[in-house]
């Protein structure tokens, strides 16, 4: 690695940005509500760009342009399904989860919520609920290791394994010092970075590719036809499935920590329109990327090796190919500022239910608020390390760990969440019943891989059907009526 290249040097300056504001995170963090949710005092720009950033990660610039390189526009169905999916969940679930959460005994986590929501005394939903965050989490982490070490090993020519441990540490850093408040405002920048990146390259490789034509030859010219085809090779099942991926969000608890972490519910509605809009943009810049690389690499084919033996380098080689050393030092550190604003919010998490839903819950009932902080430090490192674990087979694919990832955690939670915000007679063994298949359907789906279908769908509609059925078959509690009645009317008043 030769440290006075210029994309490196821009490199050191990003990453040096990163550890200042985890070290103004820990300057700011004073006990474990602090370093879970930073004391649930996120505005309206943080929360929506922490939001997008937190959901956006490696795959964004790797994973999509490389199956929009590899496939054409058929895949951008799965952009379509993600801002309908991103969207509902903003507008139905964000501000109910922001109010219930603080309602349900100031709950800080997931596990903690649907204990206090259904009055789980034996803290059985508590255990399933981390279990199941443990398991998807360290591979959803995993890809972000990988992703990042794609990157190491591209631009400086490390070799995998080094590149893996590289990419982690710098994630691992600021959030072990951190905490939440300093994935936060991480993220803002690292969303900024992301949305320049993706509108910057695509429009400057069109105009290389154009600039480049023959007289009379035209930019579709460079295409074949079928990969302009949004329906190519696409059967109704696959265009569901690519859909499907929208039902994920109502299930992703490094998103739904968001909405909890918000000043409050009057902040939502603004959060909504902010990150719905930088949202779209990013995932049509995406596309863009993945799309105008197409008639790029053919033209220029000296430059296309790297991209054809992975098509998830196809950002990465077009940064490099065409901007001067330090703009592309610049844009490829926005593919670090995804991965890191993705992974550091998913060890987060996975830190928050170890400490506060287990350590604290069944170990530690006493423990100083110091203690639990360096705890979920303590777990940030031990989550850190299995992710780095499965993510060191150099043939892992970004896009496939986390399609897998999101599949559960969407079944898992997602109609479990929904109902549990508007459905007063959803019960405690509903709940149960809902994550578990969900949880159970993902797994076994994506193992017999049947009629070709996401593994969300099934898991999805028979964790619905569990916990609705369920529920139907026992009684809640008239202080759990009580209290859902009262965070309706209180949602109306603030929503007003």
């Amino acid at each position: 690695m030769n440290f006075s290249d210029p994309t490196a040097i821009m490199f050191g300056i990003y990453l040096l940005a990163m550890l200042f504001i985890g070290f103004l995170g820990y300057r700011g963090t004073d006990n474990l509500d602090d370093y879970i949710l930073g004391g649930r005092s996120l505005g309206s720009f943080v929360t929506a760009l922490s939001a997008g950033a937190s959901d956006m990660s490696g795959w964004l610039l790797m994973g999509l342009p490389g199956a929009i390189y590899l496939s054409g526009l058929s895949e951008a169905w799965i952009a379509v399904g993600l801002v309908i999916g991103a969207y509902l969940n903003w507008r139905f679930v964000a501000a109910r989860l922001r109010l219930y959460t603080e309602r349900a005994g100031n709950a800080l986590t997931l596990p903690d919520y649907l204990a206090n929501r259904f009055e789980d005394k034996a803290n059985l939903l508590r255990i399933l609920t981390t279990l199941v965050i443990l398991v998807f989490f360290t591979v959803y982490c995993a890809s972000g290791v990988v992703a990042g070490a794609r990157l190491f090993e591209n631009m400086f020519g490390l070799p995998y394994q080094t590149a893996l441990w590289v990419g982690a540490a710098c994630t691992i850093s600021y959030v072990f010092i951190g905490g939440f408040l300093a994935v936060s405002w991480t993220d803002t920048i690292q969303a900024s970075l992301m949305i320049t990146a993706l509108i910057v390259a695509p429009v400057v490789a069109y105009f290389a590719v154009t600039g480049g034509l023959a007289p009379a030859q035209t930019f579709s010219d460079l295409v074949e036809p079928s990969r302009m085809d949004v329906m190519k090779g696409a059967s109704f099942t696959g265009v569901v499935s690519l859909l499907a991926w929208g039902l994920g969000y109502f299930g992703q608890p490094h998103i739904l920590v968001r909405f909890m972490a918000a000043e409050s519910v009057a902040t939502i509605p603004a959060a909504r329109r902010i990150s719905m809009t930088w949202m779209i943009l990013c995932l049509a810049g995406a596309v863009a990327v993945g799309f105008v690389g197409i008639p790029y690499f053919l033209t220029h084919p000296e430059g296309a090796l790297a991209v054809n033996a992975n098509s998830e380098t196809v950002f990465i080689e077009l940064a490099k190919q065409l901007f001067n050393p330090w703009i592309a030092g610049l844009l490829l550190a926005a593919i670090l500022a995804a991965v890191m604003s993705t992974l550091s919010c998913q060890l987060l998490v996975c830190s928050s239910a170890l400490t506060e839903d287990i350590y604290r819950t069944f170990l530690r009932k006493n423990a100083s608020q110091t203690e639990l902080v360096w705890v979920g430090r303590a777990m940030v490192l031990a989550i850190a390390l299995v992710a780095i674990a499965i993510g060191s087979n150099p043939e892992s694919r970004v896009l496939g760990m986390v399609s897998y990832a999101w599949a559960g955690f969407g079944a898992a939670f997602g109609p479990v969440i929904i109902l549990s915000l508007f459905w007063p007679a959803m019960t405690r063994n509903g709940a149960l019943a809902g994550i578990l298949v969900g949880a159970v359907t993902v797994v076994v789906w994506k193992q017999g891989g049947w009629l070709g279908l996401y593994e969300i769908i099934p898991g999805f509609i028979f964790a619905a059907l569990a916990t609705f059925v369920v529920s139907r078959m026992g009684q809640v509690s008239s202080a759990m009526r009580k209290n859902h009645q009262a965070v309706e009317a209180e949602l109306r008043t603030a929503l007003a």
